[in-house]
Parts: C-alpha cells; sequence; structure tokens
C-alpha cells in the first residue's frame, strides 16, 4: 500500500533586515506585485512604495525585510507611525514565489517585537476581507477587529473594509 502521508514542505529560516536605501527598490517591487494581484494600486500606495525613506523612516517609522537563503529578500513591512507612540502595520507583502512558507508569519512577529521595542502603545492594521489567509495570522498572532480604527483610518484607502488593532499574544 503506497505511503498516504502528505508532503510537508520545512519552513525555511528567515533573516529579518533592517531599512536600508539599497532596499528601496525591493520595499517597491514587494508591495507593488502584492497590491496589484489583488487590487489596484492607489495614490497613497504610490507616494508610500516610491518615498520610503521620507514616508516611513524619516518621521520615525521602520521597514523590515525577510530574507531566505537560496530565494534573497521575498517579504517586507512596515510600520509607519501615525502619532506619538502610535504605528500602523503597513505595506506587508511577501512575493508569489516564497508564499506558502509561513515567511508572512516569520515577518510579522518580527515586527510587533520591533514595535514594542520603539515603544508602540497603539499598532493597527488596514486591511480587506478578501485577504482570509492574512486576517487569519493577524488574528492568531494578535490582533482583533476594531471599529474606531477603521473609522478614524479607514478612509485612507478606497479598498479597506477590515480595520485590526493590535492587542497582544
Amino acid at each position: 500500500m503506497p505511503d498516504q502521508r502528505l508532503e510537508t514542505v520545512a519552513r525555511p529560516e528567515v533573516e529579518i533586515l533592517a531599512f536600508t536605501d539599497d532596499l528601496a527598490a525591493a520595499f517597491h517591487d514587494i508591495n507593488a506585485q502584492w497590491i496589484q494581484t489583488m487590487f489596484t494600486l492607489e495614490p497613497t500606495d504610490r507616494e508610500v512604495l516610491e518615498n520610503p525613506r521620507a514616508r516611513i523612516m524619516d518621521p520615525g517609522g521602520d521597514i523590515l525585510f525577510a530574507r531566505v537563503a537560496g530565494l534573497g529578500v521575498v517579504g517586507t513591512c512596515a510600520l509607519q507611525k501615525t502619532g506619538p507612540d502610535r504605528y500602523e502595520l503597513t505595506k506587508m507583502g511577501v512575493l508569489d514565489s516564497a508564499r506558502g512558507l509561513k515567511i508572512g508569519e516569520t515577518l510579522l512577529q518580527a515586527a510587533i517585537t520591533r514595535a514594542r521595542d520603539m515603544g508602540a502603545t497603539s499598532l493597527y492594521l488596514l486591511t480587506n476581507s478578501r485577504c482570509a489567509a492574512a486576517i487569519h495570522l493577524y488574528e492568531k498572532n494578535g490582533f482583533a477587529h476594531d471599529a474606531d480604527i477603521k473609522a478614524e483610518f479607514g478612509c485612507r484607502y478606497a479598498r479597506c473594509d477590515v480595520a485590526m488593532r493590535y492587542c497582544g499574544d
């Protein structure tokens, strides 16, 4: 009788990298691929993706990258400062070629840790209900749906119909 076990793919080791200007193109390309696959690039997206230093880094935010041996930089996410001790987890994407390897989960956990290190008292995100797998990942990692966040920040993107706040592990 043939072996009926399902093949499992080993989770690769993910190295988290800090933003450098040399990685700005990767930030743009990874996110543009993800957004264009699911939605349409909006003017707000373009402004952030084309100017990550000015829109994210200089105002006090941060951008992280996920690098996997043999694949290179395959994921990224940003922490955009939106007020004193308040950050939006935004522009989180993983290349199509690396999806399904749990890289997004590793990157999300690193971003939560980084937000804590930066003194965030409020961490939130905006997304769309079409991103069901991502929403499940956010819930699994301490985010909860939040109508107040949606009311305050949801109008920034036409596609936003889900807003979540980090409530802890």
